[in-house]
């Protein structure tokens, strides 16, 4: 059940800040605020290993074929890094939308296992991200987080403690299935978060779809396979996303002109580059260039 307390003391924590920010980070490191006051329109980004507990207000999320909705009383566990294509559905100044924002650690979500794994749910057919309705408890310890996270001892002494046990109610949960099956260093999960990892790092650069497999220590038909269950896109496809996601928030700052954003994230036609991006994000990218600075 959602603390309707919390939400006015959150709604305290954010007031005096700028209104067009959507994220508000605390004082813990990995853990913020999410408060929106008005609905948003499909967005692509890249949603990182999370889980987020909505308090107020609805939100959509796509990944591949899949539309999940989650809303009031719901826990979205994510994963793996996954570009999605998201919208804040439900919101207004009087009624915002409303979440609190936790970073997954897979070393601890690895250390619990060690102590707790023959007590945890058996591993079912999962999704790298999901929604479901949040456990008692876990919203209990979300509420402790957040208010831990408003003193500074507190956030020193009680936070640690309190990370452990989110952790742990999320690999108990019912939709915690994918982070079950990535606590096994060897699982096919683990293996396509490493090659997620090594996209990431150097996604201007080309990667032979033959390496990432190698890297995987997989057949390239098995890789493809296993890469687009957990992602739902290909290999290629996912690269080309962040490249144009990086693209878009150099354009949207201003920092740098079409050609120049198109050579800096690996295209090497600008050309290419403006016919994907404008497919990807429904302008050319000229049109965003200066946006954010504009805002």
């Amino acid at each position: 059940m959602i603390h309707f307390d919390l939400i006015a003391e959150i709604c305290e924590t954010v007031r005096g800040e700028p209104e067009d920010a959507a994220y508000y980070p605390t004082a813990l490191a990995g853990f913020g605020l999410l408060h929106d006051i008005k609905t948003k329109s499909i967005e692509a980004q890249v949603y990182e290993p999370i889980a987020c507990l909505v308090l107020q207000g609805k939100k959509e999320t796509r990944i591949g074929d899949r539309l999940v909705h989650f809303g009031a009383g719901d826990c979205l566990i994510v994963s793996h890094s996954i570009p999605v294509l998201a919208a804040v559905t439900e919101a207004s100044r009087q009624k915002p939308y409303i979440g609190l924002v936790f970073s997954l650690d897979l070393s601890i979500l690895r250390g619990l296992y060690d102590e707790a794994g023959s007590a945890t749910p058996s591993i079912e057919a999962a999704h790298s991200l999901t929604a479901s309705k949040a456990s008692p408890d876990l919203v209990d310890a979300m509420t402790r987080l957040f208010r831990a996270s408003q003193t500074t001892t507190d956030a020193q002494v009680l936070a640690p403690m309190i990370s452990r046990e989110i952790h742990y109610r999320l690999l108990q949960s019912d939709h915690g299935g994918m982070l079950r099956q990535m606590l096994w260093r060897d699982s096919t999960a683990s293996r396509i978060a490493r090659v997620i990892d090594v996209i990431r790092a150097d996604f201007r650069t080309p990667l032979p779809v033959s390496d990432l497999a190698r890297t995987a220590g997989m057949s390239v038909s098995a890789f493809h396979a296993h890469f687009k269950s957990v992602t739902a896109k290909s290999p290629l496809q996912y690269q080309k996303d962040l490249r144009l996601l990086e693209a878009r928030r150099l354009l949207s700052h201003g920092m740098l002109s079409v050609s120049q954003a198109a050579f800096d994230v690996g295209y090497e036609s600008p050309t290419q580059f403006s016919r994907e991006y404008s497919r990807k994000f429904g302008v050319s990218p000229r049109q965003d260039i200066g946006t954010q600075s504009a805002a």
